[in-house]
């Protein structure tokens, strides 16, 4: 039995409302309107207001089952158009056609043809492919009264990982020690490296100010003498 519903004047343009409608013939009522929820198109709306409305009176006036409703055809008619305008350069005048449409959706009712998902039945819990737990080996073997199997011995490792942490930062000193010693050093006793090391620093700077002290001397000293020597040669030209 085939049921309709009609909306008039919707103001929307019959091209962009075909879009939507070509897409839900045949369909099921209820993924009809899903997919108008989810259509990223205005025009779906209108389209949707139609369809329940067909839905509506499938249910209210002939007594059909909501589930076995199905699209049978979608019919979208222009309408009357709006004529409007738009002002432009030069005293034209651009028209505007605000488009209408007609939406006309018949519902028919196909009982068995909707395909019914069945319940899903309760899952038994299956084992992971990295096998049983270690609560669920407890649990296995408190069922069958053995002893619950020892864990793996995680203190061993980690005592393992301790001695060699505690290890490494004493290798470093020890390492660090001998290179910082030198054989000059380890020849003189009484004496320790750290002292060693400050005096010959401090040897290496005073010897250093001191080359420089020299350096500058001799060149404020050479300085001194080009001038005197400029003075003189001035003088005896005068003189001359």
């Amino acid at each position: 039995m085939e049921v309709q519903a009609k909306a008039k004047w919707v103001r929307t343009s019959p091209r962009k409302a075909r879009l939507v409608a070509q897409t839900l013939r045949n369909l099921p009522v209820s993924e009809a309107l899903v997919a108008c929820q989810f259509m990223p198109k205005a025009a779906a709306r209108d389209v949707a207001k139609v369809i329940r409305s067909a839905q509506a009176n499938a249910e209210n006036n002939f007594n059909l089952v909501r589930d076995d409703l199905v699209i049978k055809d979608i019919r979208v008619e222009p309408g009357p158009m709006l004529k409007r305008g738009q002002p432009r350069a030069m005293g034209r005048l651009f028209s505007i056609f605000k488009r209408t449409s007609h939406i006309t959706a018949v519902v028919e009712d196909r009982p068995g043809a909707i395909r019914r998902r069945a319940a899903s039945l309760p899952r038994a819990p299956q084992p992971s492919a990295a096998g049983p737990t270690g609560r669920d080996s407890a649990r296995a073997a408190a069922r069958a009264g053995r002893p619950t199997p020892a864990a793996p011995a995680a203190s061993d490792s980690a005592s393992a990982a301790a001695t060699t942490e505690s290890d490494e930062p004493a290798e470093r000193d020890a390492t660090r020690a001998r290179r910082s010693t030198k054989p000059a050093a380890r020849n003189q006793p009484g004496v320790t490296t750290r002292e060693q090391s400050t005096d010959a620093e401090v040897g290496k700077k005073g010897q250093a100010k001191k080359t420089d002290k020299t350096a500058g001397a001799k060149a404020t000293t050479a300085k001194a003498e080009g001038k005197k020597d400029q003075k003189r040669d001035t003088k005896e030209k005068k003189g001359k």
